[in-house]
């Protein structure tokens, strides 16, 4: 076999390519970000310019109600809100705020 060893030599080096599909545009990246997407998923990853950051998570817009003094409300027996002792002027009620 004359010339295999000398062809094998000569032989490019294969050098691997990782891309990962972000808002529909391929983007290659190291083995260790597409192992990172991959787990995470590709929708939870934008491009801002050409550098690949987690989409920001939206913001909780639950509120909750607080114990608020109000001109007509309840009064509480030693002070427990789970135990009404009767309702009338200047007591507490549950209030919401808004945004």
């Amino acid at each position: 076999m004359p010339g295999f060893f000398e062809a094998f030599d000569r032989r490019k080096p294969v050098v691997k390519k990782h891309t990962v599909t972000i808002q529909g545009n391929e983007v290659e990246v190291s083995l260790g970000k597409k192992l990172e997407i991959m787990r995470a998923g590709e929708d939870k990853y934008i491009l801002k310019g050409n550098e690949i950051v987690v989409k920001p998570m939206p913001k909780n817009k639950i509120q909750f109600p607080t114990l608020k003094k109000d001109k007509m409300g309840c009064h509480f027996h030693k002070g427990d809100p789970f135990w009404v002792e009767r309702i009338a002027e200047e007591g507490y009620t549950w209030k919401t705020e808004s945004e």
